[in-house]
């Protein structure tokens, strides 16, 4: 009996380490297993967070690149709109000088037909002053007959620098009908 006692407290003691030994290993496995799953789980937590931040500054990044396409767009225009303004204030300064220039123009052809004119009441006023000198000479009868010859070619010369002056005002009278 005293072997069957100590056969049976031996067989409980190693029941006892059996059973004691296998519950804390599994307690162990457990929480390592545990242990592994949390690490997973923060590292699928973590990489989904930066990929989640990969996607933000990805579309910042994009946003970022519109508005600076947007500002460089509106730079363009603004520099094609400083252009074209300039281009048109040219072109407003060559019409103005243009307009300026023809009115020279015109009022240089008004003063030539004017000219024109008062030449021709000039030498006009000049044929009648030399007729009637040439006439009263004549009808006091100094002159020679070469003299009366001589008169009369300076009366000829005189209707000649009439002709001249009336082909001068029709020409500034085309000149000026051109112009306007």
């Amino acid at each position: 009996m005293k072997i069957k006692f100590l056969l049976t407290a031996i067989l409980l003691v190693s029941f006892q380490n059996f059973f004691a030994q296998e519950t804390p290993v599994k307690q162990a496995v457990d929480s390592v297993k545990q242990n592994v799953i949390d690490v997973e789980k923060q590292r699928a937590l973590e990489k989904e967070r930066l990929e989640k931040q990969l996607k933000e500054e990805k579309k910042a990044l994009k946003e970022k690149e519109k508005a600076e396409e947007k500002v460089e767009k509106a730079e363009k225009e603004a520099k094609n709109a400083e252009k074209k303004a300039e281009k048109q204030q040219d072109k407003l300064e060559k019409e103005q000088k243009k307009f300026e220039k023809e009115q020279k123009k015109l009022a240089n052809a008004e003063k030539d037909v004017e000219k024109a004119q008062s030449k021709i009441e000039k030498e006009r006023k000049n044929l009648e002053k030399m007729q009637a000198k040439h006439e009263k000479a004549i009808a006091k009868g100094k002159l020679s007959p070469v003299e009366i010859e001589k008169g009369n070619v300076a009366l000829t010369k005189q209707q000649l620098k009439i002709k001249e002056a009336e082909e001068d005002l029709e020409k500034a009278q085309k000149k000026l009908k051109k112009l306007r």
